[in-house]
């Protein structure tokens, strides 16, 4: 009896850990993407900004202004909007098909043209959609903490 429920519970852990690490690929991938989004809003990397932010992103911010692509982008690498630091906490990604739902914390220092330097604390849910082998930002949308 001991031997089969060790079979049981060997066969059963397999399954699970298969499971799991087949989830875990997407959401690496999807957390790299969500890291090299971070970077490149601290640089202004306007190729990488472009790679990662899809052709039809919704980017809405915590104050209720929503930005296309073109905006999202050109406030990043003009250093209209300047961060000087990014740090994410609490992350969760969610994989269902080939789309990614991220939620973490933000906090923030910015620099932005014409302010003083300030504090951001916000929380973001962001939709990620994977094309051709890669994800990217379809929607964003921040509240304050």
């Amino acid at each position: 009896m001991v031997k089969y429920l060790y079979v049981f519970f060997t066969l059963f852990i397999l399954t699970q850990t298969q499971s799991i690490m087949a989830q875990s690929k997407a959401e690496k991938q999807v957390a790299e993407t969500v890291e090299n989004l971070r970077r490149a809003m601290i640089s202004g990397d306007s190729v990488a900004l472009s790679n990662i932010a899809h052709d039809s992103l919704s980017y809405g911010h915590s104050g209720g202004h929503v930005e296309g692509k073109a905006e999202f982008l050109h406030k990043l690498v003009s250093k209209q909007s300047n961060f000087l630091k990014i740090d994410l906490s609490d992350q969760s990604i969610k994989i269902v098909g080939n789309t990614a739902i991220v939620r973490h914390k933000l906090v923030a220092e910015t620099h932005d043209a014409g302010k003083e330097i300030s504090a951001v604390h916000i929380a973001i849910l962001y939709v990620f959609k994977k094309e051709k082998d890669k994800w990217q930002m379809l929607a964003r949308q921040a509240v304050k903490f």
